[in-house]
C-alpha cells in the first residue's frame, strides 16, 4: 500500500505504528536481512547497457581473496580482459567484503555477454546481459506502455463516487491505481507531509506525453505511438473528470474506512490517520503537474489525432482554468498554509508548458517568478532549501523534479541573465550530487542525500546517507526509493547537457555525471547488494510476490532496497525481510516507479 489506506490495509497501519514504537527506542542501524557479505558476487546489471553508455561491474571477495583481472565472454568466446580496480574499504552495508570494479566501457559490440573473474578458490560468472543500441527503450519500452495500460482503474463504480462530508456525488472513473495493492487514484500522496509530497497520476500522465515528444520516431517504428497516446488521453480524461467547476482538482479517490462506503472523493491525513475534506489540489499536491499533463495531452492528441471523451481544446482550457485558480488560492490549499520548493517546482512545470504552447506574457511571467524563487533556494554548497527555514530538499521519490523543471523552464527563456542564473542553480546541484556520492566509500555509486530527521516537529542536525530516514515529517512513512534513482539519473542527463556537456561522452555529457546517471539504473537492474532486478519481467532475480504488494506486471517496478528497518535515519540495508505483511514497503510495484524509470530511459535513449 502507497501513503493512502484502504479498508483492506488497517493490518499494515497497526504494523507501521509498531515498526515506528520501535524504531524510536533505538538509534542505531540494526543488520536487519543484511546482504550476502563475506561470499564472492558480481554484482552486475542483469538486463542490458546501451553500446555507448558506461559499462561497469563490481566484484566482492571475501576478505583475504584477490583477484586482478575479469573477462568479458560472448558465448565462450573472449572479447575483452581488463584489470580490477580496488576500491576503498566499505563496511556500512556490512563487514567481510573488499569490493573491486570492473570497467569494461570500451566495449561497443552489440549482443549477449557475460563476465568472468578467476580468483586462486574458484571461478564467478555474472549473468547474461545484452548490448545494443538504444538498449533501454529497444527492451523495454513496450513493457512499460503495457503496465500502464494494465494499471488503468476501471471499475463502474467510480462513475458515481461521493465526496466527504457531503451528499454530492462525482463521475471520477479513469486514470489509474497507485499501486498494486490497492484501487485509490492520487494526484499527489502524503499532502499532510508538506516536504515529501510525491506526485502521481498527474506526473504519469505527463512524462508519457513527454517521453513521445523526445523519442516520436522510435514509438513511431516500435508501433507504440498510438498505445501511448491513448493512455496519455486516459489520464488527461480522468484529470478533466477530477476538475472541480471553480477550478481545483480533487486529489484523491480513497478506499474508504467504512465497509459500507468502499469509495470516497477525500483526503486521507497519515499523520492523524483520519479521512478530511482537504481535498483541493494545491500545486504541490498534484495541481501543478495535472496542469501541465493537460497541456501535453492538449500537444499529444492534435499531433497523433487520438481523442477519448474530451477534446484537445478542452484539456488547454482546463489547464489555462486551473492555474488561474492556483494563482489566486495556492496557499489556502496547501496543509500548513506555507508555500515550499515543491510548489515552485511544480508550478514552475505547470507555466513552463502553458507558455510552450500558447506563448501568452503572463504564463513566462509566471513562469520566471517560480524560477526565482527556486534558484534562491539554492545554496552556495549545492543543496536546496526546502522552505523559509534551513531544511534541506531531500525526496524519496521526485528528487530529480527541481533540476528536470528548470531545464524545461530554459527552453522558454531568451534573457540572458536569468538563463545563466538557472544555469549556475543546475551546476552546483549536479556538482554537489557527484561531491556528495564520492564523500565516502560507494562502490556502486548510489546516490545519496543530505536530509535532517524529524521527530515530533523537531529536527537533528544535517546528515548524510545513502537512504530516507525514516524519522521524517510523515511520521510512519519509508520504502524503497527506486522513482528517486531514476528520478536524479533523468536529471543528472537532461541537467549535464546544459552545465556537463561532453559531445564525444555517453549521453552528451561528461564521464563522471554519465557514471553516476547509469548506476542508478544500474542499481534499479540488478547491481544492488541483493542482486535483484527490480523492472518486473527483465533479468534473472526478479522480486517475489507478496500478498501485502499485490498484483505484479511485467513493466512495473517494485519500490526496492531500504535502511535498517530500526533505523532512524535510515543506515544500513534491508530487502524484503518480512513478515508478509510488511514486505510491501519493498516489493509493492507503484506507478511513481514506472514513471521515473520511463523519463530516466527516455533521457538515455536521447
Amino acid at each position: 500500500m502507497m501513503f493512502t489506506p484502504s479498508f483492506s490495509h488497517f493490518g499494515k497501519l497497526i504494523l507501521v505504528a509498531m515498526l515506528v514504537l520501535v524504531s524510536a527506542c533505538s538509534s542505531k542501524p540494526q543488520p536487519s536481512n543484511p546482504p550476502n557479505i563475506a561470499k564472492a558476487n558480481i554484482y552486475i546489471n542483469q538486463v542490458a547497457f546501451d553500446v555507448q553508455a558506461p559499462k561497469q561491474a563490481v566484484i566482492a571477495l571475501p576478505i583475504g581473496e584477490t583477484a586482478s583481472r575479469f573477462i568479458v565472454y560472448q558465448d565462450s568466446n573472449i572479447i575483452y580482459q581488463g584489470k580490477l580496480t580496488s576500491e576503498p574499504s566499505f563496511t556500512e552495508w556490512g563487514q567481510g567484503n573488499h569490493y573491486y570494479l570492473a570497467d569494461f566501457t570500451s566495449i561497443k559490440r552489440r549482443g549477449e555477454f557475460h563476465i568472468v573473474v578467476n580468483t586462486p578458490k574458484q571461478q564467478l560468472a555474472s549473468s547474461t546481459f545484452t548490448i545494443k543500441p538504444n538498449a533501454y527503450f529497444a527492451l523495454t519500452a513496450k513493457s512499460l506502455v503495457n503496465y500502464f495500460k494494465a494499471s488503468r482503474h476501471t471499475n463502474p463504480k467510480d462513475k458515481s463516487i461521493r465526496i466527504i462530508e457531503t451528499e454530492h456525488y462525482l463521475d471520477v472513473s479513469g486514470g489509474w491505481v497507485d499501486s498494486g495493492s490497492n484501487s485509490n487514484k492520487s494526484l499527489a500522496q502524503l499532502t499532510a507531509s508538506n516536504f515529501l509530497v510525491n506526485q502521481q497520476s498527474a506526473l504519469a500522465t505527463w512524462a508519457m506525453a513527454k517521453s513521445y515528444s523526445r523519442l516520436s520516431r522510435l514509438y513511431d517504428r516500435k508501433a507504440l505511438t498510438l498505445t501511448l497516446a491513448e493512455e496519455v488521453i486516459w489520464g488527461a480524461d480522468y484529470l478533466h473528470r477530477v476538475l472541480a467547476s471553480n477550478g481545483y482538482f480533487y486529489t484523491t479517490i480513497l478506499d474508504g474506512s467504512d465497509a459500507d462506503e468502499d469509495r470516497l472523493v477525500s483526503s486521507y491525513n497519515a499523520l492523524n490517520d483520519e479521512y478530511t475534506a482537504n481535498f483541493q489540489a494545491a500545486f504541490r499536491e498534484g495541481g501543478g503537474m495535472a496542469i501541465a499533463a493537460l497541456v501535453r495531452a492538449h500537444e499529444i492528441s492534435n499531433k497523433t489525432g487520438v481523442q477519448g471523451e474530451f477534446s484537445a481544446k478542452q484539456y488547454l482550457t482546463d489547464a489555462e482554468r486551473a492555474f488561474a485558480h492556483l494563482q489566486k488560492y495556492n496557499q489556502r490549499y496547501v496543509d500548513n498554509g506555507k508555500e515550499n520548493i515543491i510548489d515552485d517546482y511544480t508550478a514552475l512545470i505547470a507555466a513552463t508548458e502553458l507558455y510552450r504552447i500558447t506563448k501568452k506574457t503572463k504564463y513566462l511571467k509566471a513562469a520566471r517568478h517560480r524560477a526565482h524563487k527556486l534558484n534562491n533556494r539554492m545554496t552556495s554548497q549545492g543543496w536546496f532549501v526546502s522552505d523559509d527555514d534551513e531544511r534541506p530538499f531531500y525526496h524519496g521519490v521526485d528528487a530529480g523534479l527541481p533540476i528536470i523543471a528548470l531545464v524545461d523552464y530554459l527552453t522558454i527563456e531568451r534573457n540572458r541573465q536569468l538563463k545563466n542564473k538557472t544555469k549556475r542553480t543546475i551546476k552546483l546541484s549536479l556538482d554537489y550530487q557527484l561531491a556528495l556520492n564520492t564523500q565516502v566509500a560507494n562502490p556502486f555509486n548510489l546516490a545519496r542525500q543530505t536530509f535532517r530527521t524529524s521527530k515530533d516537529g523537531l529536527y537533528s542536525k544535517q546528515q548524510e546517507g545513502f537512504f530516507m530516514p525514516h524519522d521524517n515529517e510523515s511520521n510512519d512513512w519509508w520504502q524503497g526509493e527506486n522513482a528517486r534513482m531514476a528520478s536524479l539519473a533523468a536529471a543528472a542527463i537532461w541537467g549535464g547537457k546544459i552545465t556537463h556537456s561532453d559531445p564525444r561522452g555517453a549521453f552528451g555529457i561528461n564521464n563522471e555525471l554519465a557514471n553516476f546517471a547509469q548506476s542508478q539504473i544500474d542499481w534499479l537492474m540488478g547491481k544492488n547488494p541483493y542482486q535483484v532486478s527490480m523492472l518486473y519481467g527483465f533479468g534473472v532475480n526478479n522480486p517475489p510476490h507478496a500478498k501485502s504488494a499485490g498484483t505484479m506486471l511485467n513493466g512495473g517496478i517494485s519500490s526496492g532496497i531500504t535502511g535498517a528497518t530500526l533505523s532512524p535515519e535510515g543506515r544500513g540495508i534491508t530487502w524484503a525481510e518480512g513478515p508478509d505483511e510488511n514486505n510491501w514497503r519493498w516489493v509493492e510495484q507503484w506507478l511513481s516507479h514506472s514513471t521515473w524509470y520511463l523519463l530516466a530511459m527516455t533521457a538515455m535513449t536521447e
